[in-house]
């Protein structure tokens, strides 16, 4: 995910445990080989991003219930995916995006969640339900962790409030070399795709031909194309603006009070991370008693406190403070929601398609 430095470091070093897991050298023992000595002895085999949960929040899971937590992290769903599609370590939860669970589905390598033992489920409020529910028709599988929106970032000493409202004012020509942009395929072209009124899933080519036309117009405009290290230029003010994931956006405005975020009036992608329980767990009752401890409101407190994420959790977000519920960020106006969207998982002819005008918008 979308982290600070020290955290990346944490998670690089959270991420040894499964590196070693992955080993199957004669000469020493698998994560899965350590799972099958112990496995029903009340364990709960988790897999997630790295730095992605308060670890005192493990802690009290640990304490309430008697079971042990053993964790393991990866850095994106790419990496994620093919352990999880092997078996060749079993999870019991894991941590997907929103298009990566539509193919865990699709793959049939899901557990559906009794919700009879997972009723703290009833805090998730109705609009996470609904955007779930296109990925997870019916929500049979996936339970939404957190949850956010990708946006502009801008220092407001600079541009005025309400001067930034929309993709297309990264367009003009005045704030040529003080835009930055995601340094990311489905990123960069939601943002030209919601510009010319189309889909940020389209699987149209002239579509996405007309989008890639729009992104090489506006390169002479672009300071940087980056991913994390836009945090870092618009601190230290080496830009105006910058596309940004709303989950940074707390942490920018305590290094600089002066950056501002907005929801663009086109829409945008809205992004899920939720909980599933693989096919092939291990301890699927320890899971779902996770998963629900982790839907209690006081819990989404703690995890929004260490996270800064949109909770997804109607009791979390009664709990938070006014200025958190009135922050863009955190809890993005309805209105604007309405034209927002999930990214799905397109397949692989059209992910090839994308990659080849990808291609050609970089070497312009």
């Amino acid at each position: 995910m979308k982290n600070n430095k020290i955290r990346m470091v944490l998670a690089l070093l959270a991420a040894c445990p499964l590196l070693l897991a992955a080993c199957q050298s004669s000469g020493n023992d698998s994560a899965s080989d350590a799972q099958d000595s112990s496995a029903g002895k009340g364990q709960v085999y988790i897999f997630n991003y790295g730095d992605y949960i308060d670890p005192d929040v493990l802690k009290q899971f640990e304490e309430e219930t008697g079971i042990e937590v053993v964790y393991d992290t990866y850095d994106t769903n790419e990496e994620m995916y093919p352990i999880i599609e092997s078996g060749s370590v079993r999870y019991d939860v894991v941590c997907p995006s929103d298009y990566m669970v539509e193919r865990m589905i699709q793959n049939e390598l899901l557990e559906e969640i009794d919700y009879d033992k997972v009723p703290n489920a009833e805090y998730i409020s109705d609009t996470c339900r609904e955007f779930a529910d296109s990925f997870d028709p019916g929500n049979r599988y996936s339970i939404p962790y957190n949850w956010g929106t990708v946006g502009i970032l801008y220092n407001s000493r600079m541009l005025p409030e309400g001067t930034i409202t929309g993709w297309k004012d990264l367009w003009k020509g005045e704030y040529s070399d003080e835009i930055m942009m995601q340094d990311s395929l489905r990123d960069i072209y939601m943002v030209a795709l919601k510009i010319l009124g189309y889909s940020a899933n389209t699987e149209s080519e002239s579509e996405i031909a007309e989008a890639t036309q729009l992104l090489i117009e506006q390169k002479p405009l672009v300071y940087k194309y980056a991913t994390d290290a836009i945090r870092d230029f618009m601190i230290n003010e080496s830009a105006m603006l910058g596309v940004i994931y709303s989950g940074e956006v707390l942490y920018c405005q305590e290094e600089n009070e002066d950056l501002q975020y907005v929801v663009p009036e086109e829409g945008t992608n809205v992004w899920f991370d939720n909980w599933v329980i693989p096919k092939n767990c291990r301890n699927k009752e320890n899971a779902e008693a996770f998963i629900d401890f982790m839907c209690r409101p006081e819990i989404g407190l703690k995890t929004f406190e260490y996270l800064h994420y949109s909770t997804p959790n109607d009791g979390t977000l009664a709990m938070m403070s006014e200025a958190d519920k009135a922050d863009p960020s955190v809890n993005p106006d309805k209105k604007i929601l309405e034209r927002c969207e999930v990214y799905h998982d397109l397949g692989d002819d059209v992910n090839r398609m994308y990659n080849r005008y990808w291609k050609a918008f970089k070497s312009e």
